[in-house]
């Protein structure tokens, strides 16, 4: 059988009490499990034993070269189930000062933002397959800016998103 979806991401931070403040003021998770130098996190309404694990380096660790200077994961992505909730996240995360772009992608809207140590990650609502017209697919072949108010007007603020489906079926 082939790989059905991610369990959970692991990052090396800097502070892991910083970062876990950040993930959970920003996104919501709640600590599952703690050790010394390490937290276990869980996103709200997830099923996993932990979505997000996070190990401390100390405050000499340098920052990601990834991308830059060297090979290495760009970003992780995150779903939401409503374009309401991506408008919420968007303002929670203008507020740290954590965001960093937001895109449409015709069948995925996205933000795109930064955590305390720079490591980039998504979060995104993606269109349902029903709604996916030949305009829409269309419209994948580039980027734009995500207008969020447009696109509730369009779809709906509480349309549920199509949770992985980017294409008709």
């Amino acid at each position: 059988m082939p790989v059905q979806r991610l369990n959970h991401a692991v990052l090396y931070v800097r502070d892991v009490e910083r970062s876990v403040a950040f993930y959970r003021g920003a996104l919501g998770f709640e600590i599952v499990m703690e050790m010394p130098g390490a937290a276990f996190l869980q996103a709200p309404g997830s099923t996993n034993d932990h979505d997000l694990g996070l190990f401390q380096m100390g405050a000499q660790a340098g920052p990601t070269t990834a991308g830059r200077t060297s090979v290495g994961l760009y970003h992780l992505a995150w779903e939401v189930d409503t374009l309401d909730e991506l408008g919420r996240i968007a303002a929670k995360l203008s507020e740290l000062g954590a965001l960093a772009g937001a895109s449409d992608h015709s069948t995925t809207k996205a933000l795109y933002a930064k955590d305390p140590d720079g490591l980039e990650f998504e979060v995104s609502w993606l269109l349902p397959a029903a709604l996916i017209t030949d305009e829409v697919i269309a419209a994948r072949s580039g980027i734009r800016p995500l207008d969020l108010a447009k696109d509730i007007e369009r779809y709906g603020g509480q349309t549920r998103g199509g949770v992985g489906v980017s294409i008709p079926a």
